[in-house]
């Protein structure tokens, strides 16, 4: 049976989610064509402002990568806007002349910014805020500094604000109603937010009329209806968005507010469906994700086959996306003489929730500053359930029902539905992450990501998602503590990402701006706030001696007797006489009482006093050994066998590679120790496929693997590809290593960050785009002008030589042998 042709007008987030349905329910059903206005693959465009603020990358919200169209045959014209729909000839053609016919056609056309048409408004500098371009647009104004006016006091307008302020820019919002997000909070939540948005620094105006945008050639201020001038370099528009159906109008469908379907999202072409932001159905159009999710089922399922899915309307709870202000909204919170309005208010803490009831049903909920009741809320309202039995207790959460006064987490999230809405981002409830934990064997919450896509998008839901898996897999769910440590509440993944995002560049600015509970740290944080700030701005922050071990201090591994051994650095487990004669003369200089060769083809000497360690150093160095970095978070080895030099099954130079390798990523801090392999043949003697990077010399060139362990953890690689050259392959390698820097946390191998990120999400990084691979290569070359250095020679790179000073041991006496990591 052919394959019938299916075309897709617009690529979003709602025509995408379509289409995993539709080849999960029918994978051989079509053949797929798009046509994207926007010269890019699909993203995630709720994840816009972390862009905007620099808490993310585009490439952190790509959803679709090029691999994902390849893998699955869809044709993607990108930036090709359809100009026309002959619904006879079943035929859409683009603006460039470019036909496609159609079986069925999806028109996912979305939506298009109200530009309020004042005086100044084409103005360059006057930018609406809907996609990556105006993003990329607010972007180069912050470089340039000055002020941002942005108009609007909305969702979108708040985290323009928030993100401009972020970047370094003064920011004015001009709101025209009294209070802020008047759609989504009652004006008591509105002043709350408000006052939280000045004490951040930006300035709100609400009931401010925009007059007139002022500039010549560029904006340069805004007036206002009573004579106000601020100065403005920027002006973001964000007042509304209005269904594009333009297209859907010219070729004779049903336009209402946006073009009308059935409750299958068919429009009155019973061949054409519609769907997201552009869709009306039921009298209603939608904005917020989840719905256009529910849509994008719905379409799937019939165009699968026969089907009785129908879309339902079901009120869609709002959160704002700006790092540490929670607000929840869900239903109707207007006023009426059949309402009644439940309200507690607590002014020290700054938080306020309102519950509004009529016949003694939850009809809506606003809450600011303490959310956590906010999906119970939405849950009573969902189901209609009379809470008049509950009517004294109501208001201060689930926590206080049933005569109940505690606040487990657990036990709420037990009481919920299965079909309770865990994630609206994605829409998935909680009786899908049971399902998919126990249908396929879910134990880690990147698992359950994977499958489900809960948590996956703005992230507020992980608790929740890790409270249904503990739940479902109960004593067998061990989940990672939140903090770093005691110091702080906050986990390795929001301290990396707010040190980005706050532009923090010394661990005195992260301890105050994150809100450390302790002094000076600990321990357990100040090592990974040293790393992850050398990471994030090499060049610019210094190495802070004092928050590393005391392995890493002195290029030597203490030992349980209070000595240290000292491991030369020998490329690729190659040495020479030179070499060797240098180290016995150091054992016999020091009655150094045991040599060992390690299981990383090096020499290690066992026993060195401290005191010795300067001499010690000093007459390796005159030798030409460097450090070996045995104690590293960093590069260890890069084991390799004698490839094709010697050995008849050799079938590449694995010695050479692997000291090509060795030298080029020797000296870059690493969240976790890092071990390299090269074996010349599958017969694999040098171990690559236990390594945190391995390569395999095969006849055609070079197989790369990674992801290996063989220590407490023991875990075989995952093949990422098969390259043609060496370069290809450091490129490869570096490039990997510095996505690892950027993205891991601290402690915390390859294999673990890999299960975490996905390697779907590593593999179309470094392998599939070939643009992001030479993005963190490069990035990978810049930060090793800045690579550690031993700290009594000179690197092979020509770095000073650094004057030694015998320095407290950080934590010393905390460390116990079990929490030193061995060399090997």
């Amino acid at each position: 049976m052919s394959k019938q042709r299916l075309v897709i007008i617009g690529n979003g987030m709602a025509p995408g989610r379509l289409l995993e349905h539709l080849f999960e329910a029918a994978p051989d059903a079509y053949d797929v064509t798009i046509f994207n206005a926007e010269p890019r693959v699909n993203y995630d465009r709720i994840m816009l402002s972390p862009v905007l603020s620099g808490e993310k990358t585009f490439e952190d919200i790509i959803i679709h990568g090029d691999a994902w169209y390849e893998e699955h045959g869809i044709t993607l014209h990108r930036g090709e806007k359809v100009t026309g729909i002959d619904r006879v000839a079943r035929e859409v053609t683009g603006a460039s002349g470019i036909t496609a016919a159609y079986d069925k056609l999806v028109i996912a056309t979305g939506s298009s910014p109200f530009i309020i048409p004042v005086p100044g408004h084409k103005l360059p500098g006057v930018l609406a805020y809907r996609d990556l371009d105006d993003v990329d647009g607010m972007l180069r104004a912050a470089s340039r500094g000055g002020r941002a006016v942005v108009i609007g006091g909305g969702l979108l307008g708040l985290e323009a604000a928030a993100g401009l302020k972020s970047r370094g820019m003064d920011v004015t919002v001009l709101h025209l109603m009294p209070t802020l997000m008047e759609r989504q909070l009652d004006p008591a939540a509105g002043y709350l937010l408000q006052k939280e948005l000045e004490s951040r620094g930006i300035e709100v105006r609400c009931g401010a009329n925009t007059k007139a945008i002022l500039g010549g050639s560029e904006v340069e201020g805004v007036e206002l209806e009573d004579g106000t001038v601020i100065d403005a370099s920027l002006v973001v528009m964000a007042v509304g968005i209005r269904p594009s159906v333009d297209l859907a109008r010219e070729v004779g469908l049903e336009v209402g507010r946006g073009i009308q379907t059935d409750l299958a999202m068919r429009t009155s072409d019973p061949d054409v469906f519609s769907l997201g932001e552009c869709a009306e159905v039921d009298g209603r159009v939608y904005g917020l994700v989840a719905p256009l999710y529910q849509m994008a089922k719905v379409a799937a399922e019939h165009l699968a086959g026969p089907s009785e899915a129908a879309f339902a309307h079901a009120e869609t709870p709002t959160k704002l996306k700006v790092t540490g202000i929670n607000l929840y909204s869900v239903g109707d919170f207007g006023d009426g003489p059949d309402r009644e309005d439940v309200v507690l208010r607590d002014a020290a803490r700054g938080s306020y929730r309102r519950v509004i009831l009529r016949d003694d049903r939850v009809i809506g909920a606003v809450l600011y500053g303490d959310v956590a009741d906010g999906m119970w809320y939405n849950e009573l309202l969902k189901s209609g359930e009379d809470v008049s039995a509950m009517r004294e207790t109501l208001i201060f959460g689930q926590a206080h029902q049933g005569g109940r006064m505690d606040a487990d987490p657990l036990a709420a999230v037990a009481n919920l539905s299965a079909d309770a809405e865990i994630c609206g981002c994605n829409g998935v409830c909680k009786g899908k992450i049971v399902q998919a934990i126990t249908d396929k064997g879910l134990t880690s919450l990147g698992e359950v990501r994977a499958h489900t896509k809960a948590s996956a998008s703005c992230g507020t839901c992980t608790g929740l998602v890790e409270s249904v898996m503990a739940l479902t897999l109960g004593e067998t769910f061990a989940k990672k503590a939140e903090g770093m440590c005691d110091c702080t509440d906050l986990g390795h993944g929001e301290v990396r990402r707010l040190i980005k995002a706050q532009g923090l560049k010394s661990i005195p600015a992260v301890m105050q701006e994150l809100e450390w509970k302790s002094s000076h740290g600990c321990a357990k944080c100040r090592p990974a706030l040293n790393y992850y700030l050398l990471s994030d701005w090499p060049g610019e922050y210094k190495d802070d001696q004092q928050s590393r071990f005391i392995n890493e201090r002195v290029h030597a591994n203490i030992q349980k007797d209070g000595t240290y051994s000292v491991v030369p650095r020998m490329w690729g487990g190659m040495t020479s006489s030179d070499e060797l004669r240098a180290i016995a003369d150091v054992v016999d200089k020091f009655a150094i009482p045991d040599v060992k060769v390690t299981g990383g083809q090096r020499i290690d000497l066992l026993g060195v006093k401290k005191e010795d360690l300067p001499a010690v150093w000093a007459d390796l160095n005159a030798a030409g050994l460097v450090s070996g970095h045995a104690y590293a978070k960093g590069l260890r080895t890069v084991k390799t066998c004698v490839g094709s030099t010697w050995c008849r099954f050799g079938t590449q130079d694995s010695t050479g590679l692997g000291i090509k390798l060795e030298k080029f990523l020797w000296g870059s801090w690493t969240p976790a120790k890092v071990k390299l392999a090269v074996t010349g043949c599958p017969r694999n003697c040098a171990e690559a496929t236990c390594k945190d990077i391995g390569v395999i010399c095969v006849d055609s060139g070079y197989e790369i693997v990674y992801g290996g362990a063989a220590g407490l953890h023991i875990q075989g690689t995952t093949k990422l590809g098969t390259v043609k050259t060496e370069e290809e392959v450091i490129e490869i390698a570096a490039a990997m290593t510095q996505m690892y820097r950027e993205q891991g946390f601290y402690l915390e191998r390859i294999y673990k960050w890999a299960e975490r990120v996905g390697y779907d999400t590593i593999k179309a990084a470094i392998l599939d785009d070939t643009d992001s691979r030479r993005a963190y290569y490069e990035r990978f070359v810049f930060s090793q002008q800045f690579a550690q250095t031993d700290p009594w020679s000179e690197r092979v790179s020509g770095v000073d030589k650094h004057e030694f000073k015998p320095l407290a041991v950080f934590g010393e006496e905390a460390e116990t042998p079990a929490s030193v990591e061995p060399a090997e």
